[in-house]
């Protein structure tokens, strides 16, 4: 076939889906979580200050901040409660660690569901090796 270089993607088509690469296919939902998450949401690291990360957030017009270390490995969460502490607090001492996370290649229908059955207002969409790619708002898969 004139081919010289052939790979092999051991992982499989659900892996490589799961890191949001390009897909074709008849059994591929409309619209994935990975296109609909919002990458501009607001991230901070552990050592931050909570009083700097809540004016940041504040003036992005944000209720929300994604603690990530310097890979973009998700850590953790600051939601509206913990963004309005103790301004002297470091982000590590207010996060929530350890959010749900979904895959990019989660239909958005399926996400959409899952996010009414818990009552949240969005989830925060990584790759299988934990890097954010966005948070999928509710409002907008809605």
């Amino acid at each position: 076939m004139g081919f010289t270089r052939v790979y092999d993607y051991v992982a499989g088509k659900k892996d490589w889906g799961s890191y949001g690469l390009p897909h074709e296919g008849t059994n591929v939902p409309e619209r994935l979580a990975g296109e609909i998450a919002r990458c501009d949401v607001p991230t901070c690291t552990l050592d931050e200050r909570l009083g700097d990360v809540r004016e940041r957030v504040r003036a992005a017009g944000w209720d929300t901040c994604i603690v990530v270390n310097e890979q973009r490995v998700v850590l953790g969460r600051l939601g509206r409660k913990a963004i309005a502490g103790d301004a002297d607090e470091s982000v590590e001492q207010a996060m929530t660690p350890g959010p749900s996370t979904v895959r990019p290649s989660i239909g958005a229908d399926a996400l959409l569901e899952r996010i009414r059955s818990r009552n949240l207002t969005g989830m925060l969409v990584t790759t299988p090796d934990g890097r954010l790619v966005g948070l999928a708002r509710r409002v907008d898969l809605e």
